[in-house]
């Protein structure tokens, strides 16, 4: 059976976050989710000050931040998620140009 807690989608909720549960038998996507904790734990909450809660979520945002858009994710060839959206708009519009030319 699937994995719901009702408490821990309501502090979910609280923060602002928006809760979204894995398919039933889908190990791809438990992997996926287990990576990003265990990142996310070894390159920032290690490094937080962890004095309390409230201390804890002041971080979080900025770290969020810096996940997204500086930290290299070996899945996007070390590029941040930032870099791989600006490299893959690149080629998408390298792309159009091209055919366009062909075209005419």
């Amino acid at each position: 059976g699937a994995y719901i807690a009702a408490e821990t989608r309501q502090i979910a909720r609280q923060l602002g976050l928006s809760p979204v549960n894995t398919p039933v038998c889908s190990p791809q996507s438990n992997g996926m989710a287990e990576s990003f904790v265990n990142t996310f734990k070894r390159d920032y909450v290690s490094r937080m000050d962890l004095a309390d809660a409230r201390t804890v979520m002041a971080q979080m945002a900025a770290a969020f931040e810096h996940f997204n858009e500086v930290h290299p994710h070996s899945a996007l060839k070390m590029k941040s998620s930032r870099e791989f959206r600006q490299h893959r708009a690149a080629h998408q519009r390298l792309a159009q140009i091209e055919q366009t030319l062909h075209c005419e």
